[in-house]
This record gives C-alpha cells, structure tokens and sequence, in this order.
C-alpha cells in the first residue's frame, strides 16, 4: 500500500509539471528540433548527476535490457516530435484530447503483455476522465489551422498516445531498473536521433533561450521522468493511466 501510495504522489506530480508544456512549448518560440535536441542534451546531464549521485552508474545491465530502453527511448522521441507538432496544426486543447486516449491504449497494453485484469469500475473510471478532457477542449479548432492541417495535427496526436503508451509499457518492463538511469539512456538516444537535424552551427546568443532549453532539459525531462517512470513502476497501468489525466 505505501508503494502504491508513492507511486500515485509521483505520478501525479509528473503530471501536474507536465501539464504546462503545451504553453510552455508554444510560446517559446523556438524550432521543434531545436528545442528538442536541448532538451535531451540539458536531461541528459541532469539525469546523469541524478545517476551518479545514487551510484545508479555502477549497477550491471544486461544487453537486453539496454536494448529495451534504446527501443523505449525511439518511442519517447517520436512522441515529442509528434505532439509537439501537433500543437500548431490542432491547437494544444484538441491535441490534448486527442493525446489522452494514451491510457487506455497504455491500459489495453497492460492487459495483453502483463496479464491485467480490467473490470468495468476501471474502464468506467477512465471514459469519464476522458470525457472531461473532451469537454474541456469544446471540440474547437484553434490557431488559424486549415482543415487539412487540423486532420494532420490529430493524427500527429494520436501517433504521439501511441508512441508514449509504447515507452510508457516498456518502463514497467523494465521493473527492477533505476527509472533514472532508464531516462538517461533514452534522452541519449535522444541526442544521437536530433543531432544531425539540430541546427548546431547557430546556436542561441540570449539568455532567454538557453533558459528555455535548461527548463525543458532538467525540469520537463530530468524531473519529469524520475518521477514519471518510478511511477509506473510501482503502479497497475489502469491507475497509471486514470492518474495520467492529470
């Protein structure tokens, strides 16, 4: 019970930080490789202070279980750049609900690969939290967007759920692996997927942008998924998915 107890605290925590990005994303101006390759590079230093401090470096890994997190970490980049991208083509309300069918894709995974059992009270419980999310976003198109770009910015949404209930899965699986040292090795893969699209012969002259990057690396990413990954560690996917909707 306190596990669980801990593992809902963490989760929603992740979830309360997280909500912001949307906003945070849209008015920071900056390009979506951009800010993306940052923030692997500023989460990755963050989470490696994080690993190096609980002596997380020293534990063995095995091959598979690298290869597991390196396959989660692709799901987690494709994740950013499609909801990312999503933001400006269905606005963030829209791409939001659309987002939100995550949990019950992620609780649909749980089922299949770990045997858990689902009742009506638990799908009940999520139905309602999306229709919330539905009526939040009225189902009004924003930011100008034409009827061919709305239609890309939803799709882009709902690969982006998928990407993330893939990532999401393979964090559980992962039980047992230090959820800092999972962020770590995916935010590198990260880096190594955005270099060659970062535009590194520019890089920003303001503060103001270095600080933009520095949030997303160690607060969105390096915070986030500590809290986030130990959660769903701890967690049944049908409470990890209820919480996401936080």
């Amino acid at each position: 019970m306190q596990m669980k107890l801990r593992g809902t605290l963490e989760m929603g925590a992740a979830m309360v930080i997280s909500g912001t990005i949307g906003w945070f994303v849209v008015r920071s101006g900056q390009l979506l490789v951009d800010l993306l390759f940052w923030r692997c590079v500023f989460g990755a230093a963050t989470l490696l202070i994080a690993c190096a401090a609980l002596g997380v470096l020293r534990r063995g890994l095995t091959l598979r279980s690298f290869a597991l997190t390196a396959f989660g970490g692709l799901a987690l980049v494709a994740n950013w750049v499609l909801i990312f991208a999503s933001f400006s083509r269905a606005s963030i309300s829209i791409a939001t609900a659309v987002y939100n069918t995550q949990p019950f894709m992620l609780v649909a995974l749980g089922a299949l690969l770990f045997s858990e059992k689902l009742t009506a009270m638990k799908v009940g419980w999520l139905v309602i939290a999306f229709a919330g999310v539905v009526l939040v976003a009225q189902a009004k198109r924003g930011g100008g967007a034409d009827g061919s770009a709305y239609f890309t910015g939803v799709l882009m949404a709902l690969g982006a759920a998928f990407c993330y209930a893939v990532a999401a899965i393979v964090a559980k699986k992962l039980d047992g692996m230090a959820p800092h040292l999972i962020a770590l090795i995916q935010v590198c893969v990260g880096i190594v997927l955005l270099a060659p699209f970062a535009h590194l012969k520019a890089l920003p002259t303001d503060a103001g942008t270095w600080g933009t990057h520095l949030a997303m690396g160690v607060i969105y990413t390096g915070l986030v998924f500590i809290l986030l990954y130990g959660a769903i560690q701890k967690l049944p996917t049908t409470v990890a998915g209820a919480l996401s909707f936080i």
